[in-house]
């Protein structure tokens, strides 16, 4: 669904965006930058219970007191990834200032404060407190998980299933367990408790991203993406067994699908150039991968492409 303060005229447009934002979270008291005329949009998907909202909005503050928690009990998780802007979050006395990338949690039984001093954008995914097995948030509030270190991939996790519901929810159910699992994982780290079980996820998709952003390098092999994500190779094996792909698998299927978008944008190309950048060892290796993954020879793609 999507919520938009357009939809009402503009004298009413806060009042609006309050009781949207009351009614997709928790119950706050949201207040406005007194000097700006204000407009903001939420897009909210809910998987099983885990519900996701991505909301752009203008400047604000937003408190959840004693008083608001006593009239509105609903005890979840908030996992807040700052995707455009900057806020400022203050709870149990614990202050983080979230960037783009960067993400961090609240905890809707206790008090909290939000403050957007300018025009921000954010991910915020709502988790029941009965669906997390780490029951406890004591000084996980409030911590700010870098863009730069494992919170980066969290968030890039969070986000692309966020946008993958929005087209294939099906495949969106059967990552959402991942999901939640890293999510312990950051929970892990802001208490100091060791959680095998999410260590496991984070690692997964550690591994994915890593592949992902290396995948036209001719040399990468299982002991290269053990190494760079810091596990054994038998640990990085464990941890993709999940999902039903090996890591050969993965990478060929990933190179295949870069061979494809520089065929269609590119059809100039001859195939040894296009084998050559998305790491092939040569020519033949890409049309034996293009094969097994496609079910067609890479001549016969660019032809459906030239006819298309």
């Amino acid at each position: 669904m999507r919520w938009s303060s357009t939809e009402v005229e503009a004298c009413d447009a806060f009042s609006y965006w309050a009781d949207v934002v009351c009614d997709t979270f928790v119950g706050v008291a949201v207040r406005p930058r007194p000097d700006a005329a204000f407009e903001g949009h939420i897009d909210t998907s809910v998987l099983h219970d885990v519900a996701f909202a991505s909301l752009t909005a203008g400047p604000q503050k937003v408190a959840r007191t004693r008083r608001l928690i006593a009239r509105d009990d609903r005890d979840v998780l908030l996992a807040n990834v700052q995707l455009r802007g900057r806020a400022r979050l203050e709870q149990d006395q614990q202050v983080a200032v979230l960037g783009p990338g960067s993400m961090a949690f609240v905890d809707s039984s206790r008090p909290y404060a939000l403050d957007f001093a300018d025009d921000f954008s954010q991910l915020v995914v709502k988790i029941p407190r009965e669906r997390l097995s780490h029951r406890s948030l004591s000084g996980a509030t409030a911590v700010e998980l870098d863009a730069s270190g494992p919170g980066g991939i969290i968030a890039d996790f969070l986000i692309n299933l966020d946008r993958l519901h929005r087209t294939d929810a099906r495949a969106a159910t059967v990552l959402l367990p991942h999901a939640v699992d890293l999510l312990e994982s950051a929970l892990a780290w802001a208490t100091d408790v060791e959680l095998p079980p999410a260590s496991t996820a984070l690692t997964r998709e550690r591994v994915h991203r890593f592949v992902r952003q290396n995948v036209t390098d001719p040399d990468l092999h299982a002991a290269t993406v053990a190494a760079a994500c810091r596990v054994s190779r038998r640990t990085m094996y464990r941890a993709l067994a999940d999902d039903g792909e090996s890591l050969t698998g993965m990478i060929r299927r990933l190179r295949v699908s870069h061979a494809q978008r520089l065929m269609s944008a590119h059809p100039e190309y001859v195939l040894s150039a296009v084998a050559r950048a998305c790491g092939f060892g040569g020519e033949a290796q890409l049309h034996r991968a293009f094969k097994a993954v496609t079910g067609m020879t890479p001549g016969m793609y660019r032809s459906r492409c030239r006819d298309s």
